[in-house]
């Protein structure tokens, strides 16, 4: 298979997300450190403008969101899986709740109390990227409620390790582990290993252990460059699209993709795959040469153009 390339920087909670499955999966896999703020000359040529982190590479193929990640991870490289057979659903389920639910309160845990230590070019970059000012007062003021918020519903996942559980399927860390994790991670590492409501959650605090015991795989360092230079000597794998797709879109379409909550940036290009999980466009940039971006379905507004 080709190398996995894994576009990130250290204190991306979501990267972490993809670094502790790719440990779980003992994967090896390349790094190539990117700015935390925009701008990012060296990812827009793969993704033609989606700005999040992290951004997966493989040869000219570039994979956009965790969702996708995780999935395109688990496709090739199924052992040990993320994805335990015959709960399936439940696992992705959980993943989905943790990402969407706990991941938004438990960053403004963190953020309403370190706010201050960023500078300003961060606090506009952040401005742009949410479509809100980033006021720190405004934040500290949010403290007591997401704080709150965050307890409620790291509670429910303190219930699903208690008795036995290791974690929260059962014996085996699985997807909804590795999402549930990234933001449990990004309290401690900003605010200690049991700040805040994670002080009344010893379950969390002892499978947080026990995942971090996973590692991050192994990892080599890469420059952006030779990345770019890779894609640009690989062809795009091969796609398709289901022609019977409530949608209706078809392939060759203009398309625009677009992130539907933070970061909306809108990727353009021509309809080349699509399933019920994933939508693939292919583009061109002078640097990269001809490569196909993906993304989740879940997540994403696509215009034809």
């Amino acid at each position: 298979m080709t190398d996995i390339i894994l576009h990130h920087y250290g204190l991306s909670p979501f990267a972490e997300k993809v670094r502790i499955g790719l440990g779980l999966k003992q994967a090896a896999w390349k790094s190539v450190d990117i700015p935390s703020i925009m701008p990012k000359p060296d990812l827009m040529p793969l993704t033609g403008g989606y700005r999040k982190t992290p951004v997966m590479q493989i040869g000219a193929d570039i994979y956009c969101d965790t969702q996708l990640i995780m999935l395109e991870l688990e496709r090739r490289l199924p052992s040990p899986a993320f994805l335990p057979e015959g709960r399936e659903g439940e696992a992705r389920a959980i993943t989905m709740w943790a990402d969407r639910l706990i991941f938004s309160p438990a960053v403004g845990v963190v953020m309403s109390q370190v706010a201050d230590r960023f500078g300003e070019d961060f606090k506009k970059d952040r401005s742009d990227f949410s479509g809100r000012s980033f006021d720190p007062e405004r934040m500290r003021a949010a403290l007591p409620f997401l704080r709150d918020q965050t307890y409620a519903l790291l509670s429910v996942a303190e219930a699903m390790l208690a008795g036995d559980a290791k974690f929260l399927l059962g014996g085996e860390p699985s997807l909804a582990d590795c999402a549930l994790y990234n933001p449990v991670w990004f309290i401690q590492q900003h605010l200690g290993a049991t700040a805040s409501p994670l002080d009344r959650l010893p379950g969390i605090v002892a499978w947080v252990e026990r995942m971090g015991a996973l590692g991050n795989g192994k990892r080599t360092d890469i420059k952006a460059s030779d990345a770019l230079d890779i894609a640009k000597a690989a062809t795009p794998g091969k796609t398709s699209v289901d022609g019977g797709d409530p949608s209706g879109l078809k392939a060759g379409q203009k398309l625009s993709v677009t992130p539907d909550d933070t970061g909306k940036v809108p990727v353009t290009g021509t309809l080349v795959g699509l399933t019920a999980d994933r939508i693939s466009i292919a583009r061109r940039d002078e640097r990269v040469g001809d490569v196909v971006v993906h993304f989740p379905r879940s997540g994403f507004i696509v215009q034809a153009l």
